[in-house]
């Protein structure tokens, strides 16, 4: 029986753990903090969670165009309630993980884990005692954590990092965002929507620079609205702590106070003390853990999954790598085997609207001197969005005018993150604009504005 261990129980590391035992190996699964991953039930299923009570909160404002009267709609979030909905969310997932690998006959460790060399995990408890494993194939899947900037000293109070802000341990009267990028604008949208003022501190020109344009605008606007001022421009320099609130120097002169300041500034992969260097693995100069196409490091028998591999920090991303790495380790990629493409991984931000993307960005297309047809739809012609009262944002599909096979798309609007499947599927199995035009969808829909992108 092959024996395989995992170094860490996130996406990545519970996918590939319960991918193998499946399939007949012997497991063992090492995890320090929570198995089912600190950065997703730290950070993306609290935010997620926070984010639908800010969005139903957001609803509540819109109830009048729908015929509620003022004197129905909530008007105020219960802080502790939501507190209390965050663990109670985060703690159902985690046992349903841990369910689910005990059933497999995965042994579960609850502990530190490192390499000594190229088939030895070593393993110690809080006691002192070690363990050694003896491995035929190690998995190392321990994730990231955020970035801290040499400029600032995180305090859990008034100086926060993106894990101690899920939430804060007190609503914050002004929140400065230090960090544009997705992370950045999902704490803008949520802290603006349940009450708190908010000032986003923008290194570039606009946010979300890695995104389309026309999509960044729209977040841009919708945030204006809502009274979110953007400082951009300015790349933070320090920050400055008083007995009640916080200044955030730039690198332009200007000053950003407020109560409290959230650094959203990236992420850091765990690879440091994990004795990679032991057993021959290689890292990047930023310590990331190199890999090739099926996720082996350099040291074929030795896999990389999740933040760590440097690939998309996405959690779909690490659970794909986490099955496609059971499936190399047992050789199932000797039969019909497909590598992951992460150019055609669909990706979403939770903002309100939603913001959603798959393949080929228009910008990405015309930097490379590529054709390409560009169609636009937007809410507004929805039947669907005028009945829900929500019609900001459209869809765009980005397709080859020669065959009509569709590269890519993105969506700003309701339900973004859902619609966007579509796109995806259509990118992954090169599907044409017709066959998309020429599904029946539901009517009314969102979905309808897709066929009609495609037309």
């Amino acid at each position: 029986m092959i024996k395989v261990v995992v170094i860490g129980g996130g996406p990545g590391g519970n996918r590939a753990a319960s991918r193998a035992a499946s399939l007949g190996a012997h497991v063992t699964l090492v995890e320090r903090d929570i198995v089912g991953g600190a950065a997703h039930l730290w950070d993306c299923i609290p935010s997620k969670a926070m984010i639908a009570t800010a969005g139903a909160l957001n609803f509540s404002r819109r109830m009048g165009g729908l015929g509620f009267s003022p004197a129905t709609r909530p008007r105020e979030i219960d802080y502790e309630a939501l507190r209390d909905r965050i663990g109670v969310v985060s703690s159902r997932l985690q046992s349903s993980v841990e369910e689910l690998l005990t059933s497999q006959g995965v042994r579960i460790l609850r502990c530190e884990a490192r390499l000594a060399g190229p088939h030895t995990v070593v393993v110690g408890a809080e006691d002192g005692s070690q363990e050694e494993l003896e491995a035929d194939a190690i998995v190392v899947a321990t994730g990231s954590r955020p970035r801290v900037p040499d400029w600032a000293s995180p305090d859990g109070e008034r100086v926060l990092t993106t894990r101690q802000a899920y939430p804060p341990p007190e609503l914050p009267e002004h929140l400065v965002v230090v960090g544009s990028g997705v992370t950045g604008v999902e704490f803008v949208h949520m802290f603006s929507s349940i009450g708190s003022k908010v000032s986003l501190i923008v290194s570039r020109q606009h946010v979300l620079p890695h995104k389309d344009a026309e999509v960044a605008a729209a977040l841009e606007d919708e945030l204006l609205r809502r009274g979110v001022q953007l400082f951009k421009g300015a790349r933070a320099q320090s920050v400055e702590r008083s007995s009640d609130g916080i200044a955030v120097h730039c690198d332009d002169g200007r000053t950003v106070r407020g109560s409290h300041v959230l650094l959203a500034v990236g992420s850091v992969p765990n690879s440091d003390r994990l004795g990679l260097e032991n057993a021959g693995a290689q890292v990047d100069k930023w310590g990331y853990v190199t890999v090739n196409h099926h996720c082996q490091t350099s040291v074929p028998h030795i896999y990389a999954a999740g933040d760590v591999s440097g690939k998309l920090p996405l959690s779909s991303v690490a659970s794909m790598q986490g099955r496609k790495i059971a499936e190399h380790i047992m050789g199932l990629h000797t039969r019909e085997h497909r590598h992951i493409d992460y150019d055609k991984a669909a990706s979403a931000v939770f903002t309100e609207p939603e913001i959603a993307d798959v393949g080929l960005a228009e910008a990405e297309a015309f930097a490379g001197g590529r054709k390409i047809r560009v169609t636009k739809v937007p809410f507004g012609s929805s039947a669907r969005a005028l009945i829900n009262d929500d019609s900001r944002g459209f869809v765009k599909i980005i397709s080859d005018p020669a065959t009509g096979v569709v590269l890519g798309g993105c969506i700003v609007g309701s339900q973004a993150s859902e619609l966007i499947s579509v796109i995806a599927l259509a990118v992954t199995v090169g599907l044409k604009v017709t066959d998309v035009v020429e599904s029946c969808l539901v009517h009314p829909s969102l979905a309808e504005a897709l066929a009609d992108a495609a037309e």
